[in-house]
């Protein structure tokens, strides 16, 4: 069941709701709990009803170890290496046994008979939160939960597909408060306005934009060289539409949350504003970056054994964050690319440091090149993110060089007319006939894209004033302080009436551009 479909929006959500609600006010926050993890576990098993039991396993075998080892300290290790090992073989089973197969049948030669495997949705969310589970259990950060409470911060429908990759810190302990399952207007006011902005951003500007990036890479993988301009076109459509179909799933997915009066983690917070590659990765997929260094970046070492070391770490890390994506070696070239990235940053840092570089360039200049160094180099770490096979990467990368040429339509071309010789003295300008119009579209929404990307006011700075989660992202990633005039000089969301008449607007809009729901990008992951 997607967010973006009219079953939930007009029946599993309200319907959950109100018997969450009335069992909350007619019994008790305890057996409201429980209606909430049946509505879960129906959400998941509207997908395919055999992985629920999948689900419900993996829950009740991690509950397991980790109660175990609480009971049993001195043999606490065996139990977490036992839980790790566990979660790990049935991700590894599920969503790299025919990629490993595949490749190792490449290596010493022969052909390999490979049986598809359908990959559970979530596996790789719902493995990694009950990994940094276990792990806290061993280090005694965990309290005593009941199943119950612990299935829910498992499988709680608004994160469980596509995150974000919940912490048990960052929930559980709001499911044991005395206003669990109480009406409260404000999260209503705030939540249903959320999800009316992340349903919008998805339906209206991420499918809207998704037509000219399918068709630039589909055209890639079937052989045909694309011009500079059809290249960088089809690498900056994919590059907005999974900005804002991902913005917009953690919005969904918050404001959902939110309408049961619980907080889920910001995931993610203008990451394409990013003057640098280690920004980037504060703001993009914040809980997974998270999820990296605190359980895989750090147990590695960190920076606690020098530079070179801190630098291996990083790329290892990167590397493994690349295969979490997916079994394939784009997804794994991909994470290497940033891994480079972020060594180069690092290094780039601790040699400034050392000079006066930065300072002899005026703040404004230095801001600008380095926001356009960064955004560059995450869209052409995209354009391998979304090929499916290196050759259709490499023919995308080639347009996008300028190695094919640049090439306008017929019409553009006669309105341009008084140019067209001066661009031809220095560029290979061919002209082709017809495509004007899905040439001027896909422009006009790059265009308008970019600008809500690069200027606009997201979510949580729209909502900050009415949260207090909010504002300490604000106040972590922008160094503004709530209270204070810098805080507030971009617009702010307000429970009034030209706000309710805003955000009605948006989701009419998104509504009537309901013709058929597509899924969430993150949901192949």
């Amino acid at each position: 069941m997607l967010f973006n479909s009219y079953e939930f929006i007009f029946f599993f959500l309200p319907t959950t709701l109100l018997i969450f609600f009335y069992i909350g006010q007619k019994f008790s926050g305890r057996i409201a709990l429980a209606s909430l993890v049946t509505a879960s576990l129906f959400f998941y098993a509207w997908w395919n009803a055999i992985y629920v039991a999948l689900l419900i396993a993996s829950i009740l075998a991690n509950y397991g170890i980790g109660t175990l080892m609480g009971e049993h300290g001195p043999r606490k290790k065996t139990f977490l290496t036992t839980g790790i090992i566990f979660n790990l073989s049935l991700l590894g089973y599920f969503k790299y046994a025919n990629f490993f197969i595949e490749n190792a049948s490449f290596v010493f030669g022969g052909e390999a008979s490979v049986t598809p495997i359908i990959l559970p949705l979530a596996i790789s969310f719902f493995t990694f939160q009950q990994i940094a589970y276990l792990v806290d259990v061993y280090k005694g950060k965990t309290p005593g939960y009941s199943i119950i409470e612990y299935t829910l911060f498992v499988a709680f429908f608004p994160q469980l597909i596509a995150g974000p990759i919940v912490h048990h810190k960052q929930v559980m302990p709001q499911f044991l408060k005395q206003s669990f399952a109480k009406v409260n207007t404000a999260n209503f006011a705030m939540g249903s306005s959320v999800f009316a902005i992340g349903l919008f951003k998805k339906v209206v500007l991420a499918d809207g934009i998704a037509i000219y990036a399918n068709t630039a890479f589909s055209n890639a993988a079937n052989g045909v060289s694309l011009d500079f301009l059809a290249a960088w076109g089809g690498a900056l459509s994919y590059t907005f539409q999974l900005y804002f179909d991902f913005s917009g799933y953690s919005d969904m997915a918050i404001g959902i949350a939110l309408l049961f009066g619980i907080q889920l983690p910001v995931n993610f917070y203008s990451p394409y504003k990013a003057r640098s590659i280690v920004d980037f990765w504060r703001r993009w997929h914040i809980t997974l970056s998270s999820f990296l260094r605190d359980y895989v970046y750090i147990p590695l070492g960190g920076n606690r054994s020098g530079q070179h070391r801190r630098y291996i770490n990083l790329f290892a890390t990167m590397v493994l964050g690349g295969l979490w994506h997916g079994a394939a070696w784009t997804f794994v070239f991909w994470g290497a690319l940033h891994g480079t990235y972020l060594m180069i940053n690092h290094c780039w840092r601790w040699a400034v440091s050392y000079t006066a570089i930065v300072k002899l360039t005026p703040q404004f200049i230095g801001n600008f090149l380095s926001w356009a160094l960064t955004f560059i180099a995450v869209v052409l770490g995209w354009v391998f993110f979304r090929a499916e096979t290196f050759e259709t990467a490499i023919t995308v990368i080639e347009g996008m060089t300028g190695n094919n040429g640049l090439a306008i339509p017929q019409a553009l071309a006669r309105n341009l007319a008084y140019l067209i010789p001066a661009f031809q003295e220095v560029f290979n300008v061919d002209i082709y006939l017809g495509g004007g119009s899905n040439f001027l579209y896909m422009w006009m929404w790059i265009i308008i894209l970019a600008i809500i990307a690069f200027f606009a006011s997201n979510t949580v700075q729209l909502m900050a004033k009415y949260s207090d989660a909010f504002a300490n992202i604000i106040t972590s990633l922008d160094g503004k302080k709530p209270g204070t005039k810098e805080y507030f000089t971009t617009m702010r969301w307000k429970p009034n009436t030209i706000w309710a008449l805003s955000i009605g607007i948006a989701f009419a809009v998104a509504i009537l551009n309901l013709n058929s729901a597509s899924e969430f990008l993150y949901f192949q992951f």
